[in-house]
């Protein structure tokens, strides 16, 4: 097992390295830079830019200087220093811009994913061991409904009832007294009560998902040889069924549960754009819109770093899990 985790961090390090370049050229692959979109935004409003004023932007900005020398630069930086550079557009430290918006990210994420849980194993077992009753159709009918539903269209509806009928303000997780200031109990409860609409919108077609995954999983395990031979011993059915059937359909969950970290900062940026949640979705969206170099780069390294580290803690979640891997990784 050691051996396997040993290999596994190394792996790691050379994926996130190859990252590292291949995120870099792709940012750097459409024609123009930051500063061709400035001069660009300009021009359009009227205005011209002398040459000498570009060429100064493209010095300050380093993008007159080879490609390689700015990855390494930017690189060096992020590995030694936890700096990961300047964002043109807002004229702050990635870092800075990137932190502002995890907090309330990973709120969303987790709350989403909670619910998601929550709703989803409850329901798809009970659709797995009454299999063609009534509440099985039920459930697919709402599942197939909740996949079917795009979720910009669910966001304007709940937004909508929010306002017509609960008199909330449309967007934003805060209200607009609350929107500046600083922590205290009642901004805490301002978020909560604009918190449930996002993580509906996002938590719906997620939910939806892991039912008939849940479902589909647990099926496969009901009717193998182990359960029959558990049955026949005498051993009570919900017993029967926690220990053994429903653990074993438990095993895709966590082989992908890893996926949910960048998800953490990432969020659903639709929703996110939709709704004007301060998550980073936007702030990303944004950034590429700008080519805004530094930002959108460092922001696709935070999301395969923690989908790598993610995807690292899944396998060894699911070895802890399900003995029959555990024991496949100790002859490895």
């Amino acid at each position: 097992m050691l051996g396997y985790l040993g290999r596994r961090l190394v792996y790691v390090v050379v994926t996130l390295w190859a990252i590292s370049i291949v995120t870099f050229v792709i940012i750097n692959l459409p024609p123009g830079d930051y500063v061709s979109t400035l001069v660009a935004n300009a021009q359009s409003g009227g205005e011209n830019i002398p040459p000498a004023e570009i060429a100064n932007l493209r010095h300050r900005y380093g993008l007159d200087q080879p490609l390689v020398v700015q990855y390494w630069g930017w690189i060096t930086a992020i590995v030694f220093h936890g700096d990961f550079g300047q964002s043109f557009a807002w004229n702050q430290a990635v870092s800075t811009l990137i932190g502002e918006r995890i907090a309330l990210s990973a709120v969303l994420s987790i709350s989403s994913l909670l619910m998601v849980w929550a709703i989803a194993f409850p329901i798809g077992i009970y659709s797995a061991v009454k299999q063609y009753s009534w509440g099985d159709y039920t459930a697919s009918f709402f599942g197939f409904i909740g996949m079917a539903v795009p979720e910009f269209m669910l966001a304007l509806v709940l937004m909508y009832v929010g306002f017509r009928f609960l008199g909330q303000s449309v967007g934003g997780l805060f209200s607009p007294e609350f929107q500046d200031a600083s922590w205290n109990l009642g901004k805490v409860l301002d978020l909560l009560s604009h918190l449930w609409v996002p993580i509906v919108v996002i938590g719906v077609s997620g939910t939806a998902g892991m039912i008939r995954v849940t479902r589909a999983n647990l099926l496969d395990e009901l009717y193998r040889p182990y359960v029959h031979t558990a049955r026949a011993k005498g051993l009570p059915e919900w017993k029967l069924l926690l220990k053994y059937p429903v653990r074993m359909s438990l095993s895709p969950f966590f082989s992908t549960v890893g996926w949910l970290l960048p998800g953490l900062i990432g969020g659903e940026t639709i929703v996110s754009v939709v709704m004007s949640l301060p998550t980073g979705g936007p702030l990303l969206l944004r950034g590429v819109m700008n080519q805004d170099m530094y930002l959108v780069g460092s922001f696709i390294m935070i999301l395969s770093t923690l989908t790598v580290i993610g995807t690292l803690l899944s396998d060894l979640a699911l070895a802890w899990w399900d003995p029959r891997i555990r024991k496949r990784y100790k002859r490895e």
